[in-house]
């Protein structure tokens, strides 16, 4: 794991006072434009929806999309994508959940999760943990089961995790790097 690891940190580009002054932006895009680094990030996570015995994968937009779609390949696993609300055409679920400074949206088509499913939550980066959150209750709130949550990349100093664990209750959270 240590060279994986390895790999994928070396394609993450750090982009300094980027969206506002004093954040650090960890830059995937150089990670994805990397075939073997893209690679071995989804061969990593579909072996965590494999280990997990999830039966589909959830994407948050957007980035989430980008690494969700090809584990669910990988796996050989159903792709779901939770939108922003106003993005899905149909029937949907919603769920609101809080920002540092207002609050947000999120919708699933109600078709999608069936009691039975378990589900692998998939995203980029793990901050405050606010929309994987809402995504674990969409889930419940749909009769399935939440098999876990992966992340390429857990902020450990914004408390994600302990935000989480309490709302996954014992399904695995796990991050690749964290940082």
């Amino acid at each position: 794991m240590t060279d994986i690891k390895e790999l994928l940190l070396s394609r993450i580009r750090d982009v300094a006072d980027y969206p506002e002054p004093g954040v650090m932006f960890k830059d995937i895009t150089p990670l994805l434009a990397d075939p073997a680094a893209f690679t071995a990030l989804t061969d990593a996570l579909a072996e965590i929806a494999e280990r997990t015995g999830a039966t589909k994968v959830i994407g948050l937009e957007a980035r989430g999309f980008i690494l969700g779609a090809p584990v669910a390949v990988r796996a050989g696993l159903g792709f779901i994508p939770v939108r922003k609300a106003g993005k899905l055409p149909g029937a949907t679920l919603a769920q609101a959940y809080d920002l540092e400074y207002g609050s947000a949206e999120i919708e699933v088509h109600a078709e999608d999760l069936t009691a039975g499913d378990r589900v692998l939550i998939v995203d980029d980066v793990l901050a405050t943990g606010g929309t994987a959150e809402a995504a674990v209750q969409l889930i419940r709130r749909a009769g399935a089961d939440v098999a876990g949550l992966a992340v390429l990349m857990e902020l450990g100093f914004l408390s994600g995790r302990a935000r989480l664990e309490p709302a996954l209750n014992g399904a695995p959270l796990e991050a690749l790097l964290t940082v």
